[in-house]
């Protein structure tokens, strides 16, 4: 006699699902893997270090974090993508790797809806507009009159092809009128770094690692990339008031695990998240840096990274930006 195959099927799923429940229910057992896509130092990297302790102390297990810079995000991506989905290696990234890449290549070696399981959203903040001290312009309208007046000649540094500071660069070009020749680096603080060195002219950044640049005057701040001006620093005009209406350039930094993670871990990764997000400590260190803390349900995040998706293939069709 032959069981019959559809039986036998049933029974080996049953199997491993009674198998996969009872792994979530023991996780974690070990230390957790955290990639991320950027070099130390950069905001993402600054993002995973503020949340890592109240993670782990409530999973009882520390978060390492992965440093895997390059190709704008995608080396860390594709890594997290590929990566067992057992609940011990998780990715954190902005939105470079994941929602705006896969609109400026032919093709990436992942697919964000269906090789990530989204956890949360940690923070968000708006870029803003730097630059050497030593450019001959104050003020969002006389920087773009200067590049008006020579086409090329000034420069900005972005963390890389495809990453959200070079399209919000190349956004700003397409609703000023302006070109501004573009220099790519492997990550954000060898950027920073050449900014403030003086090599590049200009850079969209995030808040946090310049605060105290921007406080000792060793960076000219035009503006920032939000809509209202920011709490935090509410001397600081937005680019939008300052003669670019409309314009907007928010970054957000977001955990992530390998689809078919298992949804028990995804959910406690989600509450062990969102409980240290909004914690009132760390809620004000997030706004001491310019940020906000956010920490949403999966759903929530889900849906966010739809429409994150949608927003940059917009942005990308009317900026005409491309890869070098």
């Amino acid at each position: 006699m032959h069981a019959y195959p559809w039986i036998i099927g049933i029974v080996i799923t049953a199997f491993i699902s009674g198998v996969s429940g009872v792994l979530a229910e023991t996780w974690p057992t070990k230390p957790i893997r955290v990639i991320l896509s950027v070099p130390a130092g950069a905001s993402p990297d600054v993002t995973a270090r503020l949340v890592f302790p109240g993670i782990s102390q409530q999973l009882g297990q520390p978060l390492v974090a992965d440093n895997r810079a390059g190709a704008g995000g995608m080396i860390g991506a594709e890594l997290a993508a590929k990566a067992n989905p057992d609940g011990y290696t998780l990715f954190i990234s902005s939105p470079g790797a994941l929602t705006i890449l896969p609109h400026l290549r032919q093709q990436v070696p992942y697919d964000t809806i269906k090789d990530f399981s989204p956890i949360s959203l940690i923070s968000s903040g708006p870029f803003v507009l730097m630059a050497h001290p030593t450019v001959a312009a104050k003020s969002i309208k006389e920087l773009i009159a200067l590049a008006k007046s020579q086409p090329g000649k000034l420069n900005y540094a972005s963390a890389g092809n495809g990453v959200a500071n070079h399209l919000a660069m190349e956004l700003f070009k397409q609703m000023t009128g302006t070109e501004i020749t573009h220099v790519p680096y492997k990550g954000a603080p060898q950027a920073v770094t050449d900014v403030l060195a003086g090599h590049m002219n200009l850079m969209f950044n995030s808040i946090a690692p310049i605060v105290s640049y921007i406080k000792t005057g060793r960076v000219r701040v035009f503006g920032i990339a939000s809509l209202q001006r920011s709490p935090q620093m509410p001397e600081l005009p937005t680019i939008h008031e300052s003669g670019v209406p409309g314009f907007e350039a928010v970054n957000w930094y977001g955990m992530f695990a390998p689809a078919k993670t298992p949804a028990l871990i995804v959910d406690r990764l989600n509450l062990a998240l969102v409980k240290s997000v909004r914690s009132p400590e760390l809620s004000q260190q997030f706004l001491n840096i310019g940020a906000d803390p956010v920490g949403s349900s999966v759903a929530e995040f889900s849906q966010f990274v739809r429409r994150d998706m949608e927003k940059y293939a917009r942005i990308v069709k009317i900026s005409g930006a491309k890869l070098d």
